[in-house]
């Protein structure tokens, strides 16, 4: 099987992987630039300021957080020896241009971080223009992923926009020959608090510019209670062009002279293309060109495979169909789900390879003959990302002429554009200055565009034809060749006393391993929920090496174990005798904060809030028909609480219909309403659609699916009411792509439990009968 870790050489993955770890435990660590010889410096105005002309004159402004090094390039007076994150440009006209600076996969980021900083600026939303910045370290980590960006950013932004306001302050103070007390910036304007007199920013901008750079220490934020813009509800900056049909997506990328490229790899993962009818194919339709790709044996760059090169994407779907390839399979995938459900089973009753966390005595509380003690074994597949827009890229390689360098120019839907500088190095052996990179809209992501392969995929194919070439994955390829998220199995074991609390918690959590290391989500954490609650706990791990691609799949590790732990909790209550949500807050506990200022902790005095907020506003408790039932789990991941409700019915044939999910949840304050809304509600959708009816099996490291007829997403008629409910606490803000996608599978299968007394222990539904 091919390495999925290469060597010595800089593999995208792992930095990404590492970056994500370091912000989800908040470990990040502040670099200066190297011109600061390790002590803070006070910025230039160079640094900080440019006059633009932009309408005959106006301001950009820059906001600098000095956490990686500069880039070696001359970037002049826009950036000068630190770096530039984001910036506003305003012109004399009245324009504001705030650059986003972070990939919008539909997340709807582009909207919320230009709305912090028109919020602190004094801005009117309506002067503002957003636009997607160009990938460059002026704007330090472009980057998005694990929910991090708001939490990021929040300040950074503020401090933006709080500069700018205080420079536009500064200009009005000189121009109206006003004490700066006096004055207020407002609606793109700089107004006199006891006259009526004002100035615009446009007409400020040319002044603005030569006011001193605000020292960051001295800045004043602006109270909540005054908030304008943040906190209300925002369309997308985009949602224009994208109802109607406008080209902002990867795969609308068109450019001169450009082909399109089809790139067929094995179907048992790692196999190596040895010969194909390649002349059969050339003489097809619209195919200009068709030839092997040994690649680099690395499952994360370049796998073996074959190119075609065709005038059209359906010229080379249609010739790939034809392929006849011979593949060498020798060191293919030989994975099987099935062997891997029988390895399971066989194990549950082990103690497990690796303690993750020992804790009091569980065989004591377990040998007491008046607890009761329960077991249960869960399952869940693998499931595909199955992004609206499959895997593309266009990239064009430039050969120079003797003398001169190669360069590179490509247009990626990317979580993390930079990644294509360091696989152009370790491959094709270009320097940083040789590539441009263009950061396009992403059809959504969910993790799967962490990874570069279908990127090394398009270089490769215009390095060989001398044009440039966009490389577009269809659906099978897609479902066949995805980063999973991986599969696996819980066995635990409980006791409760005969006061009905939980004294006993164990669990063998059984997960895929990948060349030895564990794959994305299959770690079993020792703060998982609810282990640091209880006094006795014993939780060990069990890995199963796989070949299979495993990737970031939204919401990682929590995405599985929020139905696991939310099912078993309601399992103990019901065995206890207990009600499920006073169960649960009793294992919740007192209020209390595991680690003091660290968001990435559980808050149990949050937790409480949001589980009693779900219950009181579904009506927890209430009388409902026969065949309905209601279920609540919480979940804490990505520094959000998170509390469901749901409520279905299920008829004698299984048939299941979702009629509400009622969700309470604290990320701290809500940036754009709108957005917000929308995450909570795409997630809920999303675990719905995962928990009913998909699965990916592989058999001789093939996989079994292909396409929507055998990987079946929730239909619309099938969609709850999703009733949203927002704590908005003092904390700081919290992202909001993933928390609320890990509670709505146990909240599913609670009430299915109270609708018709069957637990489900097993995902996919449709794996113990029931359909919608």
């Amino acid at each position: 099987m091919s390495n999925q870790n290469p060597g010595n050489t800089d593999d995208l993955y792992e930095t990404v992987k590492k970056s994500l770890e370091e912000q989800l435990t908040g470990q990040q660590v502040e670099q200066l630039s190297d011109q600061s010889h390790g002590s803070p410096q006070q910025p230039s105005r160079r640094t900080f300021l440019k006059l633009s002309g932009i309408a005959g004159g106006g301001l950009v402004l820059a906001a600098i957080i000095p956490s990686h090094p500069a880039g070696a390039e001359d970037l002049g007076s826009l950036v000068g020896s630190v770096e530039l994150n984001a910036f506003i440009k305003v012109s004399s006209d009245g324009r504001i241009i705030i650059y986003s600076s972070n990939p919008e996969m539909g997340q709807g980021i582009k909207t919320a971080l230009p709305m912090i900083i028109a919020e602190e600026m004094g801005a009117k939303w309506e002067d503002v223009e957003v636009l997607q910045s160009p990938v460059d370290d002026r704007f330090g980590t472009q980057g998005a992923g694990g929910s991090t960006t708001i939490p990021r950013s929040f300040d950074l932004m503020r401090q933006m926009g709080a500069s700018a306001r205080e420079m536009f302050i500064g200009a009005a103070s000189i121009a109206m020959e006003l004490p700066r007390n006096e004055l207020k910036a407002q609606n793109s304007n700089v107004s006199h608090l006891v006259s009526d007199r004002s100035l615009s920013f446009g007409e400020l901008a040319a002044l603005a510019v030569k006011q001193a750079i605000p020292d960051p220490g001295s800045l004043v934020f602006k109270d909540p209670e005054d908030y304008t813009i943040i906190g209300t509800s925002v369309s997308g900056v985009d949602n224009l062009e994208i109802t109607t049909g406008m080209a902002l997506f990867g795969i609308d990328t068109r450019v001169p002279d450009m082909l399109y490229g089809a790139y067929h790899k094995c179907p048992a993962i790692g196999g190596k293309a040895i010969s194909a009818n390649l002349n059969e194919i050339k003489e097809m339709p619209g195919v200009t060109d068709a030839f092997l790709v040994d690649g680099n044996n690395r499952v994360r760059e370049l796998l073996s495979g074959v190119a075609i090169i065709g005038t059209s994407t359906w010229a080379v779907f249609n010739a790939k169909k034809k392929l006849n390839v011979n593949w060498d399979e020798s060191e293919a995938s030989k994975d099987s789900w099935t062997q891997l459900v029988r390895r399971a089973n066989q194990l549950k009753n082990d103690p497990g390879e690796k303690e993750v966390l020992v804790k009091g005595n569980v065989n004591k509380e377990f040998a007491r003959k008046r607890n009761k003690t329960l077991t249960a074994f869960y399952q869940y597949p693998f499931v595909s990302h199955f992004c609206m827009e499959p895997m593309n890229c266009t990239a064009h390689y430039k050969a120079a002429a003797e003398g001169e360098k190669d360069t590179l120019e490509v247009w990626i839907p990317t979580q993390f554009p930079a990644g294509a500088y360091p696989v152009a190095k370790s491959m094709f052996g270009l320097e940083k200055d040789q590539v441009t990179i263009h950061q396009m809209r992403l059809g959504g992501s969910f993790g799967r565009r962490i990874s570069t392969e279908y990127v090394c995929e398009a270089i490769e194919m215009s390095r060989r034809v001398g044009a440039p070439v966009k490389n577009t994955w269809s659906r099978e390829d897609d479902v066949h060749h995805d980063y999973f998220r991986s599969g696996g199995f819980q066995s635990l074991k409980a006791s409760v006393d005969r006061n009905g609390k939980l004294v006993a918690w164990q669990n063998h959590f059984m997960g895929m391993s990948i060349d030895g290391r564990n794959a994305s989500g299959a770690t079993l954490r020792n703060s998982e929920f609810p282990m640091l609650n209880l006094k006795n706990v014993h939780a060990t791990q069990t890995s199963f090496d796989i070949d299979t691609p495993c990737g970031p799949w939204r919401a990682p590790g929590a995405n599985t174990n929020g139905f696991v732990v939310q099912s078993f909790i309601n399992e103990l209550a019901h065995a206890a005798g207990r009600d499920h949500l006073e169960f649960l807050l009793e294992i919740i506990g007192k209020p209390r904060w595991f680690k003091p200022g660290n968001t990435r902790s559980l808050n149990t005095g949050r937790a409480a809030d949001v589980i009693k907020l779900a219950a009181t506003e579904a009506g927890w408790g209430r009388k409902v028909p026969r065949g309905y039932g209601l279920g609540l789990a919480f979940h804490f991941s990505h520094a959000a609480h998170v509390a469901e409700v749901a409520e279905v019915s299920v008829d004698s044939n299984k048939k299941l219909k979702i009629h509400n999910v009622t969700v309470a949840v604290d990320v701290g304050p809500i940036i754009n309403m709108s957005g917000a809304t929308s995450q909570v509600e795409g997630a809920v959708i999303d675990g719905i659609s995962t928990m009913v009816g998909q699965k990916i099996t592989m058999e001789k490291g093939r996989i079994e699916q292909s396409n929507f007829h055998d990987y079946q997403v929730l239909r619309i008629p099938n969609a709850p009411t999703v009733d949203i409910h927002f704590i908005q606490s003092d904390y700081s803000p919290t992202g909001l792509g993933e928390p609320a996608l890990p509670p709505v599978a146990g909240a599913v299968g609670n009430a299915i439990f109270a609708a018709t007394g069957h637990r489900v222990r097993t995902m996919p539904l449709t794996e113990e009968g029931y359909s919608v």
